[in-house]
């Protein structure tokens, strides 16, 4: 841009400054005094002589412009902004023209009404008719001067626009450019910061193969790695592994040929079917590894900013195998909290792990950045872990556009849960924020307490440039509306110059007088302690809490995170429940999430496939929502 000529950007000749001489029959030179020199070449002399031609022209065309120039930084209106300000400026004058003739009618007028005015005084007519046409005269002359007063101020304003539009529409033009490049810069950041980890991972997964095996992994689950090769487009995709093996607890092995689809003899449902029978006797440990694909965020949410997420067709590539019903069902990975809680004699204590529970359930999000599916409208889960755990749930989607799901899950340790949760999500450019709204239950079958709470916003951080991380912020009240106990959670958002531990999670336990009873603490990554507050006599309310801070021997740990299964940065993170979550299961309706063909193939690794599947199924949805549409108006209209 001119803006930059200004600072004599390195490769760059101004031409307003330039020297263009001949060499010879074929060669000529462009200097700008000694900082730049281009010596140039052309096919034949009448080719040498066109070009010097061409930029003798350009040259007188840029020094005019820069004699014309108010500012040699201003940034150059396009023909068609000349035009259209042309075109205004010229209904501007017009008007101000109009509002001129206006002016002498009325001065006109004005003069002829006050010649008028004086002929009357001048009339024999009684005091109080005169003093009239006295008080008349002087308000005709203030309208004339009022009138006058009116059209310079249009003719100083139509000076003011001549003068000043011009600077304003290449102000215009300069941010609409600036704006242009910084998508440019981040859009080129993106690229960069993909390829660096493309360039890491190659670095530092490869030499792991040990001389003589083949590049094979030790690991069965381990896919053979595709080529790193630089990213020429924002849609590149990496060749899919050529081989990718299925566990083998779930006695189903596949070939390079199964995987790719190419050629294979036995259909997706009758491979689901085949893994029924030895997955509900043997809950699977290990998913087919994650493929070494890559593509490009930004490229895809530079125009999504400010939009709902749910309404924006994303690849299954920022996607896990898991359905959003699934992930709600991940919240019972801690429910020893709850059937713990059912055996306490105190609600207070009973309120502590609750609360437990309630930070229990964002642990798993702490490594997990990529998006759960959508569930389509009637989409349901079943989770039947009667025999095991003591417990089962179901979810459905209830809701399609905003999104919103119920859950309910009953245990033979007597309590019930259930939650309708309805996500909304935003865009901002610079992270995605994600809120919760609904309302969770708890009802503890032997006391009858009953305990309500909400989610907290979770925000995920670098959508643009950088490592994706996601953090948690916000307050939960639990109320136990039987007793009218509550407990208050805080939790502390992430701050670049904050000493204080990351993640971390606060909380008390009041009775219905306010008195505090418990103090929580810990992160809700890792773990939850209590201390128990014990005042004595003139104690004050935040030094018995600093007190029960102190007193270790009162520390009471409700809830540690499991830690994750071996190979876990390879299968997207999954705890031990989220990878048997999506396990073929006999019995399950045939509207459950494990039967979603694309999910299933998104598992398998065959995310093409998958993006094909996604999108067929979404177009279905909508064809089918289309049509329940025109039947409810049809049906409003017939009354």
């Amino acid at each position: 841009s001119k803006a930059e000529m200004r600072h004599t950007c390195r490769g760059t000749i101004n031409l307003a400054t330039a020297n263009i001489t001949v060499e010879d029959s074929c060669n000529f030179i462009i200097s700008n005094g000694g900082a730049q020199t281009y010596h140039l070449k052309a096919s034949s002399e009448v080719e040498r002589q066109r070009w010097v031609t061409a930029l003798e022209l350009a040259k007188a065309k840029a020094v005019k412009m820069l004699e014309e120039s108010d500012d040699s930084g201003d940034e150059s209106v396009s023909q068609t902004d000349k035009t259209e300000l042309q075109s205004t400026l010229r209904t501007l004058s017009s008007k101000v023209e109009d509002l001129s003739t206006c002016n002498d009618l009325i001065a006109k007028h004005g003069t002829a009404l006050q010649r008028s005015l004086s002929e009357l005084e001048t009339l024999r007519l009684p005091a109080e008719s005169t003093e009239k046409i006295k008080q008349v005269n002087e308000r005709a002359t203030l309208f004339r001067i009022t009138s006058n007063a009116m059209i310079n101020a249009c003719r100083d304003f139509l000076m003011l626009a001549q003068t000043h539009s011009k600077k304003w529409q290449k102000s215009l033009q300069h941010e609409r450019d600036q704006r242009i490049r910084l998508e440019e810069t981040l859009e080129q950041l993106a690229k960069q910061h993909n390829h660096l980890e493309r360039a890491f991972r190659g670095a530092t997964v490869l030499p792991a193969s040990a001389p003589g095996t083949g590049g094979s992994a030790k690991d069965p689950c381990c896919p053979a790695k595709g080529d790193l090769s630089d990213e020429d487009d924002d849609n590149e995709f990496f060749d899919a592994p050529e081989i990718i093996t299925m566990p083998e607890s779930m006695g189903h092995k596949r070939t390079g040929s199964n995987i790719s689809g190419t050629s294979s003899d036995i259909s997706l449902d009758e491979q689901y079917k085949h893994q029924v029978e030895d997955t509900k006797k043997e809950k699977r440990t290990r998913i087919p590894y994650k493929p070494n694909y890559s593509l490009n965020l930004w490229s895809i949410m530079k125009n999504c900013i400010g939009k709902e997420l749910s309404k924006i067709p994303m690849p299954v590539n920022f996607n896990e195998p898991l359905s959003m019903l699934q992930r709600l069902t991940e919240d019972l990975e801690y429910h020893e909290l709850l059937d713990r809680a059912a055996k306490c004699e105190s609600s207070l204590e009973q309120l502590c792990y609750v609360a437990a529970f309630t930070v229990s359930s964002y642990s798993t999000t702490v490594f997990r950045t990529s998006k759960p599916f959508n569930p389509l409208l009637g989409e349901t889960f079943e989770l039947d872990r009667l025999e095991e755990n003591g417990y089962r749930s179901l979810c459905e989607q209830v809701s399609h556009h905003p999104p919103a799901a119920a859950h309910h899950a009953d245990s033979k340790h007597g309590w019930t849960l259930r939650q309708e949760i309805k996500i909304t999500s935003k865009f901002r450019g610079k992270y995605l924020s994600i809120m919760p709204l609904g309302t969770i239950h708890c009802v503890f079958h032997s006391s009858g307490n009953h305990y309500t709470w909400k989610k907290v916003t979770t925000t995920v951080h670098n959508i643009i440039v950088g490592k994706l991380w996601i953090d948690q912020s916000g307050e939960i009240e639990i109320v136990n509306h039987k007793t009218g106990d509550k407990c208050n959670l805080k939790f502390v958002p992430y701050s670049y110059f904050s000493r204080d531990v990351a993640r971390k999670v606060t909380g008390e336990v009041t009775d219905p007088a306010g008195k505090v009873h418990f103090v929580l603490l810990g992160t809700w990554d890792e773990k939850m302690d209590c201390y128990k507050v014990t005042q004595g006599a003139g104690d004050n309310g935040a030094e018995g809490r600093q007190r029960a801070h102190e007193a270790e021997d009162s520390r009471v740990l409700l809830w540690k995170r499991n830690p994750l299964p071996k190979y876990a940065e390879n299968m997207y993170y999954f705890s031990e429940l989220a990878l048997t979550l999506n396990a073929p299961e006999s019995g399950t309706a045939p509207t459950d999430s494990r039967w979603r063909p694309d999910q299933r193939l998104m598992e398998n690794g065959r995310w093409d496939e998958a993006n094909a599947e996604k999108q067929r199924l979404e177009e279905k949805q909508r064809i089918s929502r289309k049509r329940r549409e025109a039947e409810a108006a049809r049906a409003t209209e017939d009354g």
